[in-house]
Formats: C-alpha cells, structure tokens, sequence
C-alpha cells in the first residue's frame, strides 16, 4: 500500500532540524550581529543633524551606491539610514541560508542516495521536498525575529525594526522556494545551488536598475519587495504579500515538477559528455581545475562587483565622514592615512575576508569529493595521494589569489575614477598584494583539517572563518584582549593603502601557510579514508 503523499513529513522536520541545529544558529546568529553592528555604528556615525544631512545628500544621488544598497528612503533618520545601509545584505544572508538549507535537504540527500533510502519506508513522495522547505522557513522566521530583536535592543524603534526583519524573513522564503524549484530541474546540487544563485543575480540586477532609473521596474524582483516594505519610515507591510504570494506559486510549481520527475534525476536531462576525456582530465590536477572552476568563476564575478562599488564610493568618503568625530572609531588607519586610503583598507579587508571564504570553501571540495566516495575511485589509479590533495589545494590558493588581484584592481580603478587620484590604482594594488599571504592562510588552514580532522574539517574550518570575521569587525573597536585579534591572519597584516607595507609579517603568515599545507598532505597520506 503507498503511503499518502506527506506521510512522515513532520518526521523529516525534525530530523533536518537536528541535522542542522547548528547550521541555522550560525546563520540566525550573523543576521542579527550585522544588524547589530550596523546599528550601532550609523547611531555613532550619525549623530548629529548635520552629519545625517551630509550622508542623505551624498548617497541620496549616488548611482553605484543606490545600486548596491537600494532605494534611498528614509535617510531622515537614524534609522532609515541603517535599514538603507544593511537591509541588501541581511537580505542576501537569508537568501543563502534558505538555499542551502532546500537544496541539502532535498537535491543533495536524493544526489546521495538517502532520499532513497527514506522514501523506502513509510514516507510520501513530497514529504521530503516540504520537509526542506519547511525548515528553511524556519529559519526564515528565526532570523526574522533576530533581526527585529537585535535593532530593538540596540535602540531602534520596535515596528521598524520587525518590519525590517519580516522583509529579510520573506525574501528568504522566495528564496527557498525557488531552491525548491531548482532541485527539481537540476540533476545535481551544485547546478541547482547555480541556478539559484543566477536567480538572485538577475533579481539583483532589476532592482539596481529599477531604483536607479525609478521606473518602476524593481516590483519585478523579490528583492525589490522587500526593500519596498521601507522600514522605519513608511513603514508598509503589504509588500510582503507579494513574496508570500511568489513562494506559494513557486512552492506549487516545484511539486508539479516533482511528480513529472523520477527519483534520483532532474526535469533537465544532463548533457552528455564528450567520447572520450581530454588530455587535461588525465591528470589530479586538470581535474580538480575543471572541478572548481564553476565556483571560482562566480566567486571572481561577485568580488570584482564589490570591489568596483566599494571602490566607486571613495569619492563620496569626504562628505559623509570628513567632519565626523566619530570616523577614527571605525577608521583605524586614519590617525596615519588620509580619509580615502582610511576608508579603502577597511573596505579591502572586507575583499580579502570574502576571498578566504572562497578559499576555504575551495579547500574542504577535497572533503566533498572525498565524502561522496569519488576520491577512492581516483586514489585506486597511479594518483597518489598528496597530489590529489595538493591538486585541490592548489586550484584554492592559485584560485583566491587570482580573484583577489582582479578584486583589487578593479577597487582600484574605481576608485582613482571616483577621486580623480590615479596614483591610488596602484596603492590599492599594492595593500591588496599585501593580504595575499592572509588568504593563503585561509586556504591551508582548511586543507590541514580535510587532511587531518576530516569529519570535522568543514564545521571547523567555517567556524574558523566566523571568529576572523567577528574578529577583524569587533575586536579593536570594542576594545578586546590583544591575543584575540592575534589569531587573525588579517591582525598581522597593516589595513593598506593607508599603512605600510611590512615584510616580516607577510614573510611569517607564508611560512605558516606553507607548513599547514605540509602538514594536511602529509595527514591525508596516513589516514584512512572517510565516506559518508
């Protein structure tokens, strides 16, 4: 006898939500410290009439910044200006966060064989698709909450600040769903996390263009909908029906797809590959080029975006922080540097963390590929084992390094053509060739974890990551012990172009590099291999 079509469904909920306790908390937790963080630091920025005039009449006509931000409403206030500030990017964190948590519950356990598996006992053919769903809706309420929670303990008015959060909520609920939709087409997690991911960028884009040229066009992107809920200023709800509406006509497509679909393959059939393999494939290190470069392809396309805005915002740093007080809090450098060379080391040190991330996650494809049970296959040939390491390891310190270079050139660029300065070109090129050795760090301390700690090498390592980022974010302003900071690779690099460059410790972080990477080749040598 089949079982109903959500038979065991609330059982799956709980069990993808042990499986992601942690995950979620991690998530839940960077909504809300952002949202914190942002408060704070505008509340401090802006405390006076005029320096709030200044800012609403700088980014107010701001093209780039208007495309980056969204539209620019509410800069009257305080608060209006930290909704215009952050609500993208709390956006986007809620957008990641729903489409990992769909697609690893539904694409990635079908790629894997256990939807197989669970869907041999008594459970419906939906019940994992709305299981996935309804635990990134979960988490969509979660970091909802939070963010209303952490804008009003930090000053904010309540409704705002919930409204604030309930936009950020349901543009991850859209988000999700059309996860749900991608791992239906695509045979495979990584297309169906590339599809999502060519979603948000297309609805990124009509919004930028939208609130550039005020035409309207923005109400076409889900994005859109959730900035024009206009916190802490108009303050309008009914946006959000707009993306409850998207999600539920999405959510009732992905189950049509479902039932066109067998289990274990996508609506999309894969194409077929080529008769035979190039001579590049023969060897570990073609095939963990072709492996990754996907990823590196994204990942260089969205961090040469952010350094061509952050680079293009040099010339509006005079306005909005020239007379502020306030600034050196959030300036470091500019005891030393002038204001603009000030602002483009924070702004780089912000490029060079999203690099590591990209470095990282560039490092633990090894435990992927290894997990999966696709490295056996390879190590059973004449491969041995520290080139296939070495081979991933590789294409991510060979990779990050590439996308930083081109990052900051382009931050560069932009910001000679913002100031008119062109000597900062090769000043921010220079600071960014600085923080080379920081993300290599990044990417060896991954690779001694696949090689070393291999089940624990990816919570590790992205915990790793959020203590930098807290870090590097919260450590001087907030006054913390000296030996915290220490631990980030970024503490021992000077925040370039307004400081100088010193070789000692670029020389030391390599050399740290270098042995971490040693010492996980030689790990991965001595240990068995772990599937599953």
């Amino acid at each position: 006898m089949r079982a109903p079509a959500l038979a065991g469904t609330g059982t799956l909920v709980r069990f993808a939500l042990r499986r992601d306790r942690v995950r979620l908390a991690v998530w839940v937790a960077v909504g809300a410290g952002l949202t914190a963080q942002q408060s704070l630091g505008s509340q401090a920025f802006y405390d006076t009439p005029e320096a709030l005039a200044a800012y609403r009449a700088s980014v107010g006509s701001n093209a780039a910044t208007i495309a980056l931000a969204g539209p620019p409403v509410g800069l009257d206030t305080v608060a209006g200006a930290v909704a215009f500030e952050i609500s993208f990017t709390l956006v986007l964190v809620a957008a990641l966060m729903a489409m990992s948590t769909t697609i690893r519950h539904t694409r990635a356990d079908e790629e894997a064989g256990r939807t197989e598996l669970v869907r041999a006992a008594r459970v419906g053919r939906h019940a994992p698709l709305l299981a996935g769903v309804g635990l990134a809706a979960l988490g969509c309420a979660a970091i909802a909450v939070a963010i209303g929670a952490a804008g009003v303990a930090t000053g904010l008015p309540a409704g705002g600040s919930f409204l604030l959060g309930a936009s950020v909520g349901t543009a991850g609920l859209v988000f999700a769903a059309v996860s749900a939709v991608a791992a239906q087409v695509s045979g495979s997690a990584r297309a169906a996390y590339g599809i999502v991911l060519a979603v948000f960028g297309v609805a990124f884009a009509v919004r930028a263009v939208g609130d550039i040229e005020g035409d309207g066009v923005s109400w076409l992107s889900p994005i859109g909908w959730a900035q024009a809920t206009h916190p802490y200023s108009d303050d309008r709800w009914w946006p959000l029906l707009l993306g409850l509406a998207g999600t539920g006509v999405l959510l009732a497509g992905a189950r049509a797809l479902l039932d066109r679909r067998d289990l274990g393959a996508g609506v999309m059939s894969p194409r077929p590959g080529a008769a035979s393999a190039s001579r590049l494939l023969g060897s570990p290190w073609g095939l963990a080029g072709r492996l990754h470069r996907g990823a590196l392809l994204g990942w260089a396309g969205g961090l040469v975006a952010l350094g061509a805005v952050y680079g293009s915002i040099a010339g509006s740093v005079q306005t909005l922080l020239g007379d502020n007080p306030a600034a050196e809090t959030f300036l470091p450098a500019l005891s030393t540097a002038g204001l603009v060379d000030a602002y483009l080391g924070v702004t780089l040190g912000m490029v060079v963390l999203t690099t590591g991330a990209y470095a990282v996650s560039a490092a633990l494809r090894a435990r992927t590929e290894e997990s999966a049970g696709r490295a056996e296959p390879v190590l059973a040939t004449a491969t041995s084992r520290p080139a296939w390491l070495g081979s991933h390891a590789a294409v991510a310190l060979l990779g990050s390094t590439a996308v930083l270079v081109a990052a900051g050139t382009v931050m560069g660029l932009s910001a000679a053509a913002a100031t008119g300065d062109p000597a900062l070109t090769g000043r921010v090129l220079a600071a960014t060739l600085a923080h080379l050795p920081d993300v290599w760090v990044f990417a060896a301390v991954a690779t001694v974890l696949v090689g070393v700690l291999p089940r624990a090498a990816s919570a590790t390592a992205w915990g790793w990551v959020a203590y930098v980022v807290v870090v590097t974010l919260f450590a001087e302003s907030l006054d913390w012990p000296s030996w915290v900071d220490d631990l980030s690779p970024l503490a021992w690099t000077p925040a370039g172009p307004g400081e100088p460059w010193a070789a000692g410790p670029s020389i030391v972080l390599a050399a740290v590099a270098l042995g971490l990477l040693a010492t996980g080749l030689a790990g991965f040598r001595r240990r068995d291999l772990a599937t599953g």
